[in-house]
């Protein structure tokens, strides 16, 4: 159902591409990178400035070769990247006129935020920015009594509320920045609200009102108006100004996906973590298999959404091996499958017992994740297909009524060979595609 709300009508011609590319890539990579304990080191640590400020020292990523990452992305099917410009730390990973605090400063020495936009984009990958909206480092940004500061506990730390809109200027600035100065952006991600921290305490709507000054056709997160446990204005039929462009589950698949308050279907991007850490953690080997992230993705498009999967650079510049082949793996199997990804949402039909269903059009798609036991069933489908091919290697499959299901006359039947009523195993282990042709 389309609305009228000219918010929710600009939201819908934004998402276009969105909703067609389906699988991006979140890069989190700073300064944490080098004590390789996650990006939330210096919060869970309480780490102060003073402690922090070795690894600031130190950083200097020689082997960071964004060329690579883009190569890496592309070649696993993504069609484009997320990476953060600024994490919670402060740390600026892009050449700011309004702190020190930034890469360029470093031995590195580089706008590291310049050489991926670029590198990205001529791989012909579109580009998107992540900006915390809170600053451990900043002295305006809340410290002590804050729930998350690194700070919290200490009164030496106490700031005085009147100078916090010194830092809604600076923060302000540099999205200013950010959007001026790298040409068009594709994804503005901000992260993080909480508590009061949310809405107008950021200056929501001046903030958005900016943005789409500066770049009208740029998708934003609901994180401005909404925490990552809730999901704000944007699943209601009057959503604010600052509400975004796309909802934004964190490490979950919504079990039935995301829908406003009148059951209309939005925009959404499960963010997930290939072990258990956003930021480089040098003793996190528990990674995801290329299988799972493969069933997740086809489970985020058969509810209409998109998978935007991270990557945490080491303090070199290098994207772990472990992550690099997970990436190559998911790659091989979305070269083959493709189609049944891009520009595929939602199934008319119920989840089927064996796997998933997306469907583009008259095309639907049967993701097999179980071997069955004789023919596969197409409950529902009698009547309603007109071919059946494996969708890797565009062979065809039988489509034919067994002997043995006289009892199910509503059902349709695939076969991967004869007799149909024998049982075969699946092509492809990880997710065997069938596309089926619907009349």
């Amino acid at each position: 159902m389309t609305s009228n709300h000219p918010i929710i009508q600009e939201r819908t011609e934004r998402t276009q591409w969105f909703l067609q590319d389906r699988f991006g890539m979140f890069i989190h990579w700073g300064l944490y990178a080098i004590p390789a304990r996650g990006e939330w080191v210096r919060s869970v640590e309480r780490i102060s400035v003073e402690d922090y400020q070795t690894y600031y020292d130190e950083f200097d990523p020689v082997r960071y070769d964004p060329k690579a990452w883009a190569r890496a992305a592309k070649q696993a099917g993504m069609k484009y990247a997320v990476l953060t410009a600024k994490h919670h730390d402060g740390f600026c990973l892009f050449d700011s006129a309004l702190t020190e605090y930034k890469s360029t400063n470093t031995r590195a020495g580089r706008d590291l935020v310049r050489e991926f936009i670029e590198a990205f984009r001529a791989e012909g990958l579109k580009v998107g920015l992540y900006y915390s909206l809170i600053d451990w480092h900043h002295e305006d940004y809340p410290a002590y009594g804050d729930r998350i500061h690194p700070m919290r506990d200490n009164e030496n730390y106490t700031r005085n509320p009147e100078t916090f809109d010194r830092y809604l200027q600076y923060m302000h600035g540099q999205v200013r920045e950010l959007l001026t100065n790298y040409g068009k952006l594709d994804v503005m991600w901000f992260d993080f609200s909480y508590d009061r921290m949310k809405g107008e305490t950021w200056k929501a709507t001046e903030l958005m009102a900016m943005i789409r000054s500066l770049q009208p056709h740029i998708i934003v997160d609901n994180r401005l108006d909404a925490s990552g446990e809730e999901g704000g204005t944007i699943f209601t039929k009057n959503p604010l100004s600052y509400s975004g462009d796309f909802a934004s589950p964190e490490q979950i698949i919504p079990p039935q996906g995301v829908t406003d308050d009148e059951g209309n279907s939005l925009p959404w991007e499960a963010c997930i973590t290939l072990n258990n850490n956003w930021g480089y953690a040098a003793q996190d080997f528990q990674y995801k298999s290329s299988t799972t992230l493969i069933r997740k993705l086809i489970e985020c498009v058969s509810k209409n959404g998109n998978l935007l999967l991270n990557v945490g650079p080491n303090a070199l510049g290098e994207i772990p091996k472990e992550s690099l082949d997970i990436l190559a793996e998911i790659g091989n199997w979305v070269q083959k499958n493709g189609d049944s990804i891009y520009g595929c949402g939602q199934a008319y039909l119920p989840k089927p017992e064996w796997g998933r269903y997306t469907q583009k059009g008259n095309l639907l798609y049967a993701h097999l994740f179980e071997e069955s036991v004789g023919p596969i069933n197409l409950n529902g489908l009698a009547g309603k297909v007109k071919k059946a091919r494996l969708l890797s290697d565009g062979s065809e499959l039988f489509l034919s009524r067994p002997w043995n299901a006289a009892q199910y006359p509503d059902d349709a039947f695939i076969s991967f060979a004869r007799p149909e009523h024998s049982s075969y195993p699946l092509p492809d282990q990880r997710a065997t595609v069938v596309e089926l042709e619907l009349l």
